[in-house]
């Protein structure tokens, strides 16, 4: 049996090095998972309120399709995961912890939908997935010390507690959900889209100042 071969000089500096930018990576995130799917729940939120108004489709049509996406999202980062992927990364605490609370957070959104569709009811359901979007921003925020996130998830909170009043504000089931489309593209602009601006453009000015240094 073979024995594992001590690592020379030039192995040894690379790990470290890894592990020192793998480090200075958890503490700024670039911001475009919080864009991307900021913007595609904004959109299907005021889609929404269109079509109920317009009667273009079933009032479920855009969510359903924001859902058919997030399938085939899940399914291609899945593949990528497992069959192309190539060096493993250094595993850190930060890392290991967003690993598991990425997997509570989607279990308790699936938990949510589901409850919708069983009968909970959509103002209460939304009013629910914005209040579940405020707790993931807090954890987000002060785990990566990001605190225009942390006062962000503060917000999200403020509209899902009026989100729960909507019923007294408007009469009909029709323009009660019209309502909650708009509050939650409130909350989806002001807890994901706006934090999640301001963590690319401060990613982007520490990789320029980073590349300046080396040059």
């Amino acid at each position: 049996m073979q024995q594992d071969q001590p690592f020379n000089e030039q192995e040894s500096l690379l790990i470290i090095q890894q592990m020192i930018h793998t480090a200075k990576q958890e503490q700024k995130d670039d911001g475009k998972g919080w864009i991307i799917w900021g913007w595609l729940l904004f959109l299907t939120s005021l889609l929404t309120f269109a079509n109920v108004q317009y009667r273009w489709f079933s009032p479920s049509f855009f969510w359903n399709v924001f859902g058919v996406i997030s399938i085939l999202f899940g399914l291609y980062t899945g593949i990528r995961y497992f069959l192309f992927k190539k060096t493993t990364r250094v595993k850190t605490y930060t890392s290991d912890l967003f690993e598991k609370l990425n997997i509570g957070f989607f279990i308790f959104l699936a938990f949510i939908i589901l409850a919708i569709n069983l009968g909970v009811g959509p103002i209460k359901g939304f009013a629910f997935l914005i209040a579940l979007y405020g707790f993931w921003v807090l954890i987000y925020g002060t785990v990566l010390n990001f605190r225009p996130s942390i006062i962000a998830a503060f917000i999200t909170w403020a509209i899902g507690f009026g989100a729960l009043y909507i019923h007294k504000l408007v009469n009909t089931a029709h323009e009660q959900f019209q309502w909650m489309m708009l509050m939650h593209a409130l909350a989806v602009l002001c807890g994901y889209i706006i934090p999640g601006h301001m963590a690319n453009k401060e990613f982007n000015k520490i990789n320029r100042k980073a590349n300046n240094q080396r040059v």
